[in-house]
């Protein structure tokens, strides 16, 4: 492995802190690259990147060594070929984007109003998980039957469950209460499974799945469905705030609030990177892969590979990201995306439009940060507290399935 100088510098606090530069550097002279600090290879390069999340028979997820299957369980996160398609397969027509919208568009403006004006008053508070988790747990929360009440028990669960997850990447073992979050949450899932009008129950109906796949399976949805859009709405809303110009351009045109919250994703995806082990003795660019050996993927480096973006590191609203992977690709490709893209267009636009004078807050100022999953720890913003909204955001008005291709 010594033929891999940089990934043999490469640490977890420069991953953790800020870690474009040496992924820059790694994508540029070793786009497959040994880090032993990960005691795996990190891919780097997009198109290496994308062969190998569209080759699940090389690049597996299927392993018991997969960091959210030792918590949750087998799901459609870890899984692959047939088992993967039926654990997946009852969940692809709900979240299709006319049914995305017809569902969830009148609840998720009406969260995202709710959750603003509480805010609005004080002049000042902080907005991930003051704004953006709450209204995340609150849609998934809605979307796998369960009451709105609960939201901050499920807030808890998900902490803890992120928690075991990061501790097993890290290589310190999953953590007692991950465990005992995901027990709890069993628990509550297996009463909604019982609701046949429910998304569960319909699950349940309409499938193979035993009650147990059907809670690891609606355990990704909960993880996928609060941490990737908490991730969304916090980085673009700070990519914004950071960018008082264009926070102003996306204020009153949606068109440009869509580019910003696509240009977010690209520059900081809220997974940064996705795990797969391989199945056989692969060269994948310059590298030659042993079986059963963990490869990561990162879509933070893919993201900004100079060959598909110009000036990667940029926040170009011009931009075109059709190719950008923050949601992945291949049979593993999000199957939320279309709900998280609503629930960020919705809170976002609700927030520039609620609260005017909307800028970070000097004293508290916030970085993106994660190993496995990027956004800031506290989002502080202040704003004014007597000024009425410029305008009052349509529940349908953002939503477009046609603007749903990453």
């Amino acid at each position: 492995m010594n033929r891999f100088p940089i990934g043999a510098g490469v640490t977890l606090e420069q991953l953790d802190l800020d870690p474009h530069p040496v992924l820059a550097r790694l994508r540029a002279d070793e786009p497959v690259s040994w880090l032993p600090s990960l005691d795996g290879w990190l891919v780097t390069r997009h198109d290496l990147v994308l062969a190998a999340m569209r080759d699940p028979e090389t690049f597996t997820v299927d392993d018991p060594r997969f960091s959210t299957g030792q918590v949750i369980g087998p799901s459609m996160l870890s899984l692959d070929g047939e088992r993967h398609a039926r654990h997946r397969a009852p969940f692809t027509g709900p979240f299709r984007p006319a049914a995305v919208s017809e569902r969830f568009a009148e609840s998720a403006a009406g969260e995202a109003v709710q959750l603003v004006d509480a805010l609005q008053p004080a002049g000042s508070g902080e907005l991930r998980r003051g704004f953006a988790g709450p209204m995340s747990a609150a849609i998934v929360t809605r979307a796998l039957g369960l009451e709105r009440d609960e939201v901050d028990d499920v807030l808890g669960w998900y902490d803890a469950i992120v928690s075991s997850v990061t501790a097993i990447t890290e290589g310190r073992g999953a953590t007692q209460d991950g465990e005992a979050a995901f027990a709890a949450l069993a628990e509550r899932l297996e009463r909604a499974i019982g609701d046949r009008d429910s998304l569960l129950g319909a699950a349940a109906a309409n499938s193979t799945l035993s009650t147990q796949e059907i809670i690891s399976d609606a355990a990704v949805l909960l993880f996928g469905g609060i941490e990737t859009t908490e991730g969304m709405i916090a980085n673009a809303a700070l990519m914004l705030l950071e960018r008082p110009e264009q926070l102003e351009r996306a204020r009153t045109d949606e068109q440009v609030l869509d580019a910003a919250i696509e240009e977010s994703l690209r520059l900081e995806p809220a997974a940064t990177v996705i795990d797969r082990y391989s199945t056989r003795a692969v060269a994948l660019g310059p590298a030659q892969i042993e079986p059963g050996q963990l490869v990561r993927l990162s879509l933070a480096a893919a993201n900004r590979d100079p060959s598909v973006f110009p000036d990667p590191d940029e926040f170009e609203l011009k931009r075109s990201n059709r190719r950008h992977l923050a949601f992945a690709q291949g049979p593993h490709v999000c199957v939320g995306v279309h709900l998280a893209r609503l629930e960020a267009r919705t809170a976002l636009r609700t927030l520039l439009a609620r609260l005017q004078d909307l800028r970070p807050d000097p004293e508290r100022p916030a970085q993106i940060r994660g190993l496995v999953f990027r956004k800031p720890p506290r989002l502080d913003a202040i704003w004014s507290p007597d000024a009425d909204s410029a305008w009052s955001p349509d529940a349908n008005s953002a939503w477009s399935p046609d603007a749903d291709s990453a």
